[in-house]
């Protein structure tokens, strides 16, 4: 019967086909002369050359099969080709009692390769139609997995993990189901197909003395069921499985109980994985536990009513097909017929939407073939029968299409040629006269299809989001993979796999329907928000994070929807701030402060947060609950000032100087409090005496996000007592010593809310080598006889921030006379020159975006202004400020800077203060423009000119800001270095 087959095509490789003769002919020759014989006499008929030059012409893989067993080609001859396939099948089933592993994997392998030689030769030749193939090749499957896990069960029996009901026939009430779905499931198997399958285990069936093993001994049965399915061997393999359609499959273990089960789909499951159910088909182990299991499985899939959310998220799994009308033009090369526009998934989907729709009314549509569901559809009214027609003759020309493309190297492609000659070929295997005729009907086929899939969906609303994302189902389809590509995502598969979790329900916040499904309608949109941060990918993660941390997310979800400009928002702190993001991951109750009208308005000033802070303070209970609210009020407002320097809302002058405020008060609420709870034990002096002196960016109000405190602290010991008057008595140096380090502690350990501040206390008198606690006739003592130059510098940034006023007073008094000493100038200057050189020497080399120590940048800027002050404070006291910026304009209003060294400088301290504030928020260590992302560099261009009538460029932005650099070197230079080497020679 094969030899008379009408349709044997022409090989595409006549030279291919003729060394496939000639290996033909060797290897039956090797086989015995009864085999030599029958080769001859086939490669001399005309019939039997057609047939092999067709399959040696363009399949290396049957060619391979058939060298490999030349006997069975015979048999396919002398008898009819379904004989062959059922015998085979019949072999399979009784592999099951088989003990020997290996045997058992020997023998599949060849049931395998004689049945997908067998109906390849029927597909080929045209003796079978498309539901023969895939019928036949399904049924082997089906065989396969029951001769399987007959093996493993009675295995397991074997080493005592589980108790048999029936020893003859294992799988009857053993409580393992073996669930084949989508082509499986439907009878409609590829040509070399993946097999999806779930297991499942009914933990009320399963008969064993160990309960509790009972989840590892089915895990390792699913696991040894892949492998006895997918290991390569010598003999080959026999499907490449995929458990991936079982519930939360990045979750869960590859078995999953029937109880769990249920929990997951009544509640978690997503409407994709309805649609998958549709064709959910019990294959192997016990048939009547599957049975049950899919009949509880009914009211999940066949609903009476489907809102609407649902029916968005069903037409959702086919994302890719993203315009049905304007696009008629199809580029054959690379087309995949499978899940490309036109292709077999649209066939498939179209069918399955409308069983989803009115299959819950209508118990006649629940059929899980596509061809019979398409048929049905007409049947009941729903489709018109032109359109069934064309699909169904669409559905078997694409099928036939996708088992050449995949006979040809047992290949699981769906992807066309991307050649002409690759096309011509397929052409030719097809049966068609030559390229340009197959081509001709391939475009029709797939144009087809996509009208009337259209046409099904033309009223539907969009999802919004970019194009070509299909985020449900388990497929990593390629058009979505693509899109998520040219988002900017690097690893489109983890972003699949992230997405998939939350629609999964995996995490709390998502655990509801109602969540979920606001989660389906914001995730296109939120992907496409992360697209627009720097880094993409580290925002996805972020965001996965502050997912998993959020308690419920029904509130925050219609937050997003009732708010749309809020998940930019959100992206943006995600992929540029991973400070701002990690601490909005662990409040994300932040984001009602951001929706309040003022958040984005003037950062508050001091009144304003001494009051809020004040009121804070009094609800506490108790002292760990002062420590954590003050942390968490503190983290709040550095949260603010970040999402202002983000968005460019306020300038670094305000972001520094509100920072520093907010640390200011933050102290001055916290010492107290301290000192009160350190009393307790140890008592007082009657009155406080310790006053806080804040130093450098604190003292100058420019801090950034990350700054730390710069500190000293001293105590008047004058008149005091010789001991406290606590129930454990101090001397007054232990005493202040120790409060101290209790408010060190206090302000740096960390609490659940994390810590407060870093604090230096170097610069109190003799750095690290000195107390802790400076008395004041030491601090007095150390600036009059002992301090160095550079530490009269640093006092130039001097602010008394807390302490009994008496103290303040003196303490202000004796630094604004240190400053305004009359001083050499000449051995000034080369103190100020001595110190930026060796600095120089510590941090060689700078590049522009080290803003600190690059050559004109804060250091230098900060040398010039503190040198001028202490040269020139004794005649001109009001030049003293501890602010940078203030410094030099004064400098400059009193004819000590020329004015336009004043702008240069406070012009370059502004784009370096710009900078350092962006960076501090978005990037750990040094910033590299040549690895940074792009976006990252567009955004600090952006942060740096706050220019909004312009769109900075980063290069043009970087030679700005150098040229700046070189103006403000250029000026430290002529007023500092110069004259120092200068004098040196003279």
């Amino acid at each position: 019967m094969l030899l008379t087959a009408p349709d044997w095509p022409r090989p595409a490789d006549p030279d291919r086909a003729r060394l496939g003769r000639e290996r033909w002919r060797e290897r039956a020759g090797s086989l015995g002369e009864e085999i030599a014989s029958f080769a001859a006499g086939l490669e001399d008929a005309p019939e039997g050359r057609r047939m092999l030059d067709a399959i040696f012409g363009n399949s290396p893989f049957l060619t391979e099969a058939i060298l490999k067993e030349p006997s069975f080609l015979n048999a396919l001859i002398e008898g009819p080709v379904a004989d062959q396939v059922e015998t085979a099948i019949a072999e399979t089933e009784g592999l099951g009692a088989e003990s020997d592993r290996a045997k058992l994997m020997a023998g599949l392998r060849r049931g395998k390769r004689r049945v997908a030689t067998a109906a390849a030769l029927a597909d080929i030749g045209g003796l079978w139609s498309l539901e023969e193939v895939t019928g036949a090749l399904s049924r082997f499957a089906e065989s396969a997995l029951g001769a399987a896990t007959r093996h493993l069960l009675r295995d397991a029996a074997n080493r005592g993990a589980i108790d048999l009901a029936d020893a003859h026939a294992p799988e009857r009430g053993s409580g393992l189901i073996v669930l084949g779905m989508g082509k499986l499931g439907g009878g409609e198997l590829n040509y070399s197909s993946d097999i999806d399958l779930i297991i499942f285990y009914d933990d009320a069936r399963v008969r064993t003395s160990r309960p509790d093993d009972m989840a590892h001994t089915f895990i390792r049965l699913a696991r040894d069921l892949v492998r006895i399915m997918e290991e390569r061997t010598a003999e080959g393999y026999v499907f490449r499985t995929d458990l991936r359609l079982r519930p939360d499959p990045g979750a869960t273990p590859p078995a999953v109980s029937v109880s769990a089960a249920e929990v997951y789909y009544a509640a978690m499951a997503q409407n994709w994985e309805r649609a998958a159910m549709i064709k959910a088909r019990p294959l192997a182990g016990d048939r009547e536990a599957g049975r049950d299991f899919l009949k509880m499985m009914v009211p999940f899939v066949w609903r009476r009513n489907l809102d609407f959310a649902a029916i968005r998220d069903i037409h959702a799994i086919k994302r890719q097909i993203h315009a049905h009308k304007g696009h008629a033009a199809i580029a054959l090369k690379g087309h995949n017929i499978k899940l490309g526009r036109g292709g077999i998934r649209e066939i498939e989907f179209f069918a399955q939407t409308q069983q989803l729709i009115f299959g819950g009314r209508n118990p006649r549509l629940r059929v899980p073939a596509t061809c019979a569901c398409l048929e049905a559809l007409a049947e009941e009214g729903r489709v018109d029968r032109a359109t069934v027609d064309d699909l169904i003759e669409a559905y078997g020309f694409l099928r036939r299409v996708e088992h050449r493309l995949q006979m040809i190297d047992d290949q699981q492609t769906h992807s066309l040629p991307e050649t002409d000659e690759g096309l011509d070929a397929i052409g030719a295997f097809m049966g068609f006269r030559d390229g340009d005729a197959f081509r001709r009907r391939l475009r029709e086929t797939l144009e087809c299809v996509e009208r009337h899939y259209a046409e099904l969906f033309e009223e539907t609303p969009d999802l919004a989001g970019p194009p070509g994302l299909n985020l449900a189902g388990s497929d990593d389809d390629p058009d979505t993979m693509a899109a998520l590509s040219a988002m900017g995502f690097a690893d489109p598969v983890a972003v699949l796999g992230l997405v998939r979790g939350w629609l999964h329900g995996r995490y709390r916040a998502v655990r509801s329907e109602r969540a979920r499904n606001l989660m389906r309608e914001l995730a296109p949109t939120l992907l496409a928000a992360l697209a627009r941060t720097p880094n993409p990918d580290t925002a996805l993660l972020r965001l996965d994070t502050f997912l998993s941390r959020l308690p419920a997310g029904i509130q925050l979800f219609s937050m997003f929807h009732a708010n749309p400009g809020l998940l930019d928002l959100v992206a943006e702190l995600l992929g540029t701030s991973n400070r701002l993001a990690d601490y909005l991951s662990r409040n994300p109750d932040l984001l009602e402060a951001v929706l309040t009208p003022g958040f984005l308005r003037t950062l508050d000033e001091m009144p304003v947060l001494e009051r809020d802070l004040g009121d804070l303070i009094a609800a506490a209970l108790h002292y760990e609950d002062l420590l954590n609210s003050l942390r968490r009020w503190t983290n709040d407002q550095r949260f603010r000032a970040g999402v202002h320097v983000l968005r460019r809302v306020s300038d670094a002058p305000e972001a520094t100087a509100y920072l520093s405020d907010v640390a200011e008060v933050a102290l001055r609420a916290l010492a107290p409090k301290v000192e009160a709870e350190f009393a307790r034990r140890h008592g007082g002096f009657g009155k406080p005496e310790l006053a806080i002196m804040a130093m450098g960016k604190l003292g100058g109000r420019e801090m950034s996000i990350r700054s730390d405190l710069d500190l000293i602290m001293v105590y008047d010991s004058g008149g005091l007592p010789p001991e406290s008057d606590g129930d454990k008595p101090l001397a007054p140096t232990v005493y202040f010593a120790r409060l101290i380090h209790r408010i060190i502690a206090a302000i740096t350990a960390p609490t659940a809310e994390g810590a407060l501040y870093d604090v230096d206390m170097r610069l109190r008198p003799s750095g690290n080598a000195g107390p802790v606690a400076t008395a004041l006739e030491a601090f007095t003592r150390y600036h009059d006889e002992s301090a160095w130059t550079w530490e009269h510098m640093a006092l130039t940034r001097a602010r008394i921030i807390a302490g009994p006023p008496e103290l303040t007073a003196t303490l202000e008094g004796l630094i604004r006379g240190v400053l305004t000493r009359r001083r050499d100038p000449d051995t000034l200057l080369r103190d100020v020159a001595d110190m930026r050189r060796r600095i120089g020497k510590q941090f060689p080399d700078r590049p522009i975006w080290e803003v600190k120590h690059t050559r004109g940048g804060m250091v230098d800027i900060e040398f010039i202004a503190q040198y001028l002050q202490l040269r020139e404070a004794a005649n001109h006291p009001d030049i003293l400020s501890p602010n940078t910026a203030t410094a030099l304009g004064r400098l400059a209003e009193a004819g000590i800077l020329e004015e336009e060294a004043a702008e240069d400088l406070k012009r370059a301290l502004l784009l370096l203060q710009r900078a350092q504030l962006f960076l501090r928020l978005t990037v750990e260590g040094a910033f590299d423009p040549a690895t940074a992302p792009d976006a990252l560099k567009q955004a600090l261009a952006r942060s740096v000119l706050r220019d909004e009538t312009e769109t900075p460029d980063f290069e043009t932005v970087a030679a700005m800001l150098a040229a700046a650099l070189d103006r403000a070197h250029g000026h430290f230079r002529r007023l500092i270095e110069e004259p120092a080497v200068a004098g040196a020679a003279g």
